[in-house]
C-alpha cells in the first residue's frame, strides 16, 4: 500500500520531535526538505494546500525502541490518514468528514472501503500491542537539537 495509517503508541503520545525542538529548528527542517523535494505530498502527488511534514519512525518491537528514520511531506488528506486514530477523534467532534479520509485512502491506494476499515483494524491492533510498553526514542542526528 501507498498510503498506510500509522499509530503511535500511547506511552510515547505528544513526544514527537515537532513538539520537542524548537519551532526555528522544526521549520527549518519543514523548509529544507521543501526545497529539496518540492512543495507536493509525496505520497498522492497534491500540490495544493498546507503540507505538513510527517516524521517516519520505525519501530523495534523486542527491544521497545521508537527510532526516527526520516521526514515525508504531505497533505491533509494523506496526513489524516497516517494520524487515523487523531482523525477518528476530530471526526467525533465534527472537525473532519472520517468518510473522505477513507475515500482518499481508497483513492491512492486503488482499494475498497472494506480494505481500508480493515487496514484500519490491523493498525490499531498492533497500537494496542506497543501503547502496553513503555518506548526508548531514538530522534538520530536530531537529537542534539531539543529542547532542554
Amino acid at each position: 500500500m501507498k498510503l498506510t495509517a500509522e499509530l503511535v503508541p500511547f506511552t510515547v503520545w505528544y513526544s514527537s520531535l515537532y513538539r520537542l525542538l524548537p519551532r526555528e529548528v522544526w521549520n527549518s527542517i519543514r523548509e529544507g526538505i521543501i526545497l529539496e523535494k518540492g512543495r507536493v505530498c509525496e505520497i498522492c502527488g497534491e500540490e495544493n494546500g498546507k503540507m505538513n511534514l510527517h516524521e517516519i519512525w520505525n519501530y523495534d518491537d523486542a527491544k521497545h525502541i521508537q527510532r526516527l528514520s526520516g521526514f515525508i511531506l504531505l497533505c491533509e488528506m494523506c496526513h489524516h490518514v497516517k494520524h487515523i486514530g487523531l482523525a477518528g477523534i476530530l471526526a467525533n467532534e465534527g472537525k473532519l468528514d472520517y468518510n473522505e479520509i477513507a475515500k482518499h485512502f481508497c483513492k491512492v491506494n486503488g482499494c475498497s472501503e472494506k480494505e481500508f476499515t480493515k487496514h484500519v483494524d490491523d493498525a490499531f491492533k498492533i497500537w494496542e500491542k506497543r501503547s502496553q510498553h513503555q518506548w526508548t526514542q531514538d530522534f538520530g542526528e536530531y537529537g542534539k537539537y531539543l529542547k532542554k
